[in-house]
């Protein structure tokens, strides 16, 4: 059985409101599925660009060098490519262009065929009074879940 390989930005719903998310496919050389496999894969750093072409890649994504590698290996924060159909890639970019979003990987997995899928999110900075907010909801969530617990007993 395959184990469940699950990689987490968890920074990505904190800093950044999320408006839409994609499941892109990504280009890989042979060396960097195997390390992603053994989970030595970073994705908390990195964000999207798209190039001249209209291509879509990955930036700063940082998938440590294959331990049993030679000297075939790879480069750990090369440029990878996202696989997304023409038409989202078209929406994706529009709204780059014309709204100042950003695009932010969320999560690499493995699909149940082996193969590296990213969980991508087209997202917009949060300012400094949204994250305190966000981090005051979560204590007073937090505060009532203790005072039903203690009266439920």
């Amino acid at each position: 059985m395959q184990q469940k390989i699950n990689i987490k930005n968890k920074r990505a719903r904190f800093e950044y409101e999320l408006m839409d998310t994609y499941t892109a496919g990504l280009v890989l050389s042979g060396t960097e599925i195997k390390s992603i496999r053994h989970s030595k894969a970073s994705i908390s750093e990195s964000f999207c660009e798209f190039n001249e072409q209209g291509e879509l890649f990955i930036i700063n994504m940082q998938i440590d060098e294959y331990s049993h590698g030679s000297h075939y290996n790879h480069k750990p924060k090369a440029e990878r490519k996202l696989l997304l159909n023409r038409q989202e890639l078209k929406k994706l970019e529009k709204e780059v262009k014309t709204s100042g979003c950003t695009i932010i990987p969320l999560n690499l997995f493995l699909n149940d065929r082996g193969l590296a899928k990213i969980n991508i999110a087209l997202a917009k900075g949060k300012k400094l009074y949204d994250k305190r907010e966000n981090i005051k909801d979560r204590d007073n969530k937090r505060q009532l879940d203790r005072i039903k617990k203690k009266f439920n007993k």
